[in-house]
């Protein structure tokens, strides 16, 4: 079994150019024409990402799961786990690819319980005191990964780690809330590096771009001034 070994800087920013290039390519990223998107946190935002679109397309997906494995030997260690878990419904797919990647059982949780108990949130074979690690599609506030591990933790598994191909990494208030709960995030690529690829590559106009720009760098004053929310609850 793999040990974990760091992967060079240089190397995990090739993974980030690599991954933002291929959600590029497939057009994963939307800028707004007109109105600005409204995320499920009620956030304003200038641009949306859709991750589920590598689905479609198996020659990304293979490439993006090859550098997940890698990332997950690398930065959690595969001898330090034992399961993969999938948040409902988005991070199935991608948790039965890393399964498959890393040789790993897999089981899934739900968003809602279904029936009476901790375990009515985890579909699939579990044991309590099992190491597991979280996979979604991605995360923009944190918050519904916060109650996807809550409810794994109250089955009594034990979870420190998420993964997921795409994370914000836009808000401080995220991180803030992820260290106390004791949760690492790790993700193949942040929005800023789909605007340096974005740049590099001139994809969009350079007014979108600057768009994109003003609302990374202060995104809650730029949702507020556009009609969302001012703020994140968690």
């Amino acid at each position: 079994m793999p040990q974990t070994m760091p992967l060079s800087p240089e190397t995990r920013a090739d993974f980030a150019r690599r991954t933002a290039l291929a959600l590029l390519d497939i057009h994963a990223v939307e800028v707004a024409e007109t109105r600005p998107f409204i995320l499920s946190s009620g956030i304003a935002s200038p641009v949306y990402i859709n991750v589920r679109k590598v689905i479609s397309v198996p020659a990304v997906r293979e490439k993006l799961m090859g550098f997940a494995s890698e990332v997950i030997d690398a930065e959690i260690g595969r001898a330090d786990l034992d399961a993969i878990a999938g948040a409902e419904t988005a991070g199935i797919p991608f948790a039965a690819w890393i399964a498959a990647e890393t040789g790993l059982p897999m089981q899934y949780v739900r968003k809602r319980a279904q029936g009476f108990g901790p375990e009515a949130h985890i579909e699939g074979l579990w044991e309590p005191g099992q190491r597991v690690l979280l996979v979604e599609d991605l995360t923009t506030d944190g918050a519904s990964k916060l109650r996807f591990c809550e409810a794994l933790r109250a089955a009594g598994l034990v979870v420190q780690d998420v993964f997921m191909l795409f994370q914000y990494d836009i808000f401080p208030e995220t991180r803030s809330a992820m260290e106390r709960a004791g949760i690492r995030l790790n993700a193949l690529a942040t929005w800023k590096d789909i605007l340096d690829v974005a740049r590099t590559h001139d994809r969009f106009t350079a007014e979108q771009r600057d768009t994109i720009a003003a609302f990374l760098d202060a995104p809650l004053d730029w949702s507020a001034a556009h009609g969302g929310a001012r703020s994140l609850t968690f």
